[in-house]
């Protein structure tokens, strides 16, 4: 969900700059490779791990359980092994005792966004706060402790989590940091809230308008309030202080080790820019670059400017590839950015901002299906669906192999329209836990009459659409158990509303693996290398401590990953 220009990108960074010098010392990044590097078994021929209470999905959608598994010297499925079938006894470099754990394929993140996920790790992260009052204390202690920083730059405010109703203004960062810039950005990414020392940096005053795809929220007396929506966010960012190279590493570092705790072990980078390529590029050279990364670019210059023409080859073992590019056709739900048919419920003056006439992203369509790039379309609001279902029908005819258009997140879908998923081969790439986390704020702008489209996996993936799930992280955590949890519940982690919200929307446990695994490696073109655990495969796994085919909700989502595997080499463990 998150809108990613390049400063918002830098903004989530520059709190770690203090005076003009990087907050880590030069011999950092190295010793964090190394650790990385440390976690890995050593090479190795055919390894054979058993003993192991195994599950995957076949390429029909079917369950098959087993018992071993060969990996070959290049880190893929060599045979499945059933409990009675012979193991290999000679030829072996490696034999690993499974102890009867579960062990299931590496989750695949159908929508992240890697870098700011290590971004945030880094930053003054308000997720935690439950009223404004907390935000404003959390700021207070940041700013106590970071007292050189120039710019004090977080994230993860919810002003619907807080109960406000309204957006924080700048006069409550005033209140805290007086002196100095602050920016801190929505939990979504489609909105950041200011301090006035940082308005008057950037040059906003109450003549600046709003730009086309953004809104300046404003006081009463027309002043700008410190909240600016969407492509307003560019304003202020283009201010921020850019982090460094060696930043930009750290972050990479931080956002593998958190993916991997959680058994992810590809992603699907939703808006790489060139500087975001050139991180995983140079990690990839290092040989510390683990985790699987499919690369969409933010938007058409940055993917010619990687790729030429056309998406790149698979690079480092199958660990980073470039497929295609992300669109936005709106912006969020959280912020009222999400382009509706009809005006809000709770704002019936707005109905959203769409971010692109029928004619431009045409265009775009177009222009990236020439060079075979695949296209992503972030599209939340019911008026935003419509609009890129509409696009697809019209551009797809043109095109006779398989491009899976994509569109990311399809929140809000006019039930007249879901039917138009199932054409044209559309990937439907949805989250989980954002219906889990925005109940009660899709209640509220919506009203009760307008939920029948809203977060509508069984009933989009019944047209014959592929249904492939992520997180949307930093938005969401990475976890993919409490996604898994909410597709087949759609509870909360309280068990709320009992028997879920919109229960006909529920999807079977079978189908909420499947969006984690085989549909989220074939919504990136990667099923022939990931997403399953069979002959000729990567051998990426994990083992944890719950069956998730035969798990409660509650059990799920409390799922512990106790190691992760990839490529038949071992890079995390649980402590």
């Amino acid at each position: 969900m998150i809108a990613r220009s390049f400063p918002a990108r830098i903004a989530l960074v520059s709190r770690i700059k203090g005076r003009g010098r990087s907050f880590f010392s030069p011999t950092q990044f190295p010793q964090l490779l190394l650790g990385a590097a440390l976690l890995a078994a050593p090479a190795h021929a055919d390894s054979l791990i058993d003993n192991v209470d195994g599950l995957t999905l076949t390429k029909s959608g079917k369950v098959e359980r087993f018992t071993g598994m060969v990996v070959d010297k290049d880190g893929r499925v060599a045979k499945l092994l059933q409990r009675g079938d012979k193991r290999p006894d000679r030829g072996l470099d490696f034999r690993y005792d499974g102890k009867g754990r579960v062990l299931m394929p590496g989750l695949i993140d159908a929508h992240g966004h890697v870098m700011e996920l290590g971004f945030k790790a880094m930053s003054l992260d308000l997720t935690a706060a439950k009223s404004l009052d907390e935000a404003k204390a959390m700021l207070a202690a940041y700013a106590k402790a970071n007292p050189d920083r120039p710019w004090i730059v977080g994230a993860g405010w919810n002003q619907e989590q807080w109960g406000l109703g309204r957006f924080p203004t700048a006069a409550d960062i005033d209140a805290i940091v007086p002196n100095k810039p602050v920016w801190l950005v929505r939990v979504d990414g489609h909105a950041g809230w200011a301090n006035s020392v940082a308005m008057k940096a950037a040059g906003v005053s109450a003549a600046t308008p709003s730009p086309s795809g953004g809104r300046i929220e404003k006081t009463a007396t027309g002043q700008p309030a410190g909240v600016f929506v969407d492509a307003a966010r560019q304003l202020i960012e283009k201010v921020v202080p850019a982090p460094q190279p060696r930043e930009r590493d750290i972050a990479l570092s931080k956002a593998q080790a958190i993916l991997l705790g959680y058994g992810i072990t590809g992603i699907a980078d939703m808006g790489t820019s060139v500087e975001d390529w050139n991180v995983y590029r140079r990690a990839g050279d290092a040989g510390v670059l683990k985790v699987r990364i499919i690369s969409y670019a933010m938007g058409l210059e940055p993917a010619l400017a990687v790729a030429g023409a056309g998406p790149t080859p698979w690079l480092y073992d199958d660990r980073l590839r470039m497929v295609g590019i992300k669109l936005y056709a709106d912006g969020a739900l959280g912020s009222r950015g999400a382009w509706l048919k009809q005006p809000y419920a709770d704002a019936p003056k707005e109905s959203g901002l769409g971010f692109m006439d029928d004619a431009k992203i045409r265009n775009l369509m177009v222009r990236a299906a020439m060079d075979k790039f695949q296209v992503a379309v972030h599209a939340i609001g019911d008026r935003a669906n419509a609009q890129v279902l509409s696009a697809i029908e019209e551009v797809a005819p043109s095109y006779r192999d398989d491009r899976r258009w994509r569109i990311e997140h399809a929140q809000i879908v006019d039930p007249a329209d879901i039917a138009r998923f199932g054409k044209f081969g559309i990937v439907a790439s949805m989250q989980p836990t954002h219906q889990t986390s925005d109940r009660l704020m899709a209640e509220a702008r919506l009203g009760p009459n307008r939920l029948a489209g809203a977060y509508a996996w069984e009933s989009i993936r019944k047209t014959g659409a592929h249904l492939a799930f992520g997180s949307d992280t930093p938005v969401e955590s990475p976890n993919p158990f409490p996604g898994m949890a909410a597709a087949i519940s759609r509870e909360d982690a309280q068990g709320q509303p009992f028997g879920g919200w919109q229960p006909q929307e529920r999807v079977s446990r079978e189908v909420a693996l499947a969006g984690f695994t085989t549909e989220a490696a074939y919504a990136g073109q990667a099923e022939d290398r990931i997403g399953m655990l069979q002959p000729g495969l990567r051998a990426d796994f994990v083992i944890v401590d719950t069956d998730p085919l035969e798990s409660a909700p509650a059990q799920l989502r409390a799922t512990k990953v106790l190691e992760t595997w990839i490529g038949g080499q071992r890079a995390y463990v649980a402590k």
